[in-house]
């Protein structure tokens, strides 16, 4: 069974990618990398004006599969997802995140490497990752870049949820609709911006809006992935972390 569904819309000039793997859309390592293939086939669609990433149900995606993020899984997990993400960044074509409910974790950075979040008003975003003893590599990366380094770090390092509105007033959020009433935003997005230009314009107006963004957010993926393998997962803390959700008990930290 497909996790990735790919839904044309407007005569294929929109396309919907549905990340389905309810009740959550986690993103293991088999939704990366089918996400992964599904952007690099998307890519040479003839006439593509816009291509959107949406979760099935309830939910955007709750992030990251919990039992991946060891040492072991995460040296193939984490290479792969900022794969998708420098795919986003490249992608030739305008992206949006469309987001219902939950935006957490690696849902969140994935939305954060689209050109646009449309979301419903009562979604939620957070980057709870420090709360298991480690740290949204991709966000650090995208999320300063686009919202300043002071709420980036008060994202990352308090690991609260905030609303779409907060994220709205922030400047990230481009439209925030009542959830029932999501898609038929989304709709008229296309109608009103895309459907009556040039698919090509639209190509290289992206790709040109995306030249700063790519030249920061390059050298810092790289760094933040060096430092999440290379040294995070290699203190007692950051398996902890995740062990003790695994265990369903509290962590028990030593603060190295």
């Amino acid at each position: 069974m497909s996790r990735v569904r790919v839904q044309e819309e407007r005569g294929g000039a929109w396309l919907r990618v549905v990340l389905d793997e309810r009740p959550g859309n986690l993103l293991s390592l088999a939704m990366i990398r089918e996400l992964a293939g599904t952007l690099t086939r998307a890519a040479s669609a003839p006439g593509l004006k816009w291509i959107t990433l949406e979760g099935a149900g309830d939910h955007f995606s709750y992030g990251a599969k919990i039992q991946e993020h060891l040492p072991a899984p995460m040296a193939e997990v984490l290479p792969a997802m900022i794969q998708v993400v420098r795919d986003l960044l490249a992608f030739p074509a305008p992206t949006a995140a469309l987001v219902r409910g939950r935006c957490l974790g690696g849902g969140f950075e994935l939305a954060l490497a689209c050109d646009d979040i449309l979301a419903d008003a009562d979604a939620e975003f957070g980057l709870p990752e420090v709360r298991l003893a480690a740290f949204p590599p991709m966000a650090a990366a995208l999320l300063p870049a686009r919202v300043g380094a002071s709420r980036a770090a008060r994202a990352m390092v308090a690991g609260d949820r905030q609303t779409a509105g907060y994220w709205h007033d922030a400047g990230l959020v481009s439209l925030a609709a009542p959830a029932a009433s999501l898609r038929e935003a989304a709709a008229a997005w296309f109608d009103r911006h895309f459907a009556p230009r040039s698919a090509v314009a639209l190509a290289h107006a992206a790709r040109a809006a995306r030249l700063v963004l790519r030249a920061q957010a390059e050298p810092a993926l790289a760094a933040a992935e060096r430092q999440y393998l290379d040294e995070l997962l290699a203190t007692r803390d950051a398996v902890e972390g995740i062990q003790s959700w695994i265990d369903k008990r509290p962590p028990r930290w030593e603060n190295e």
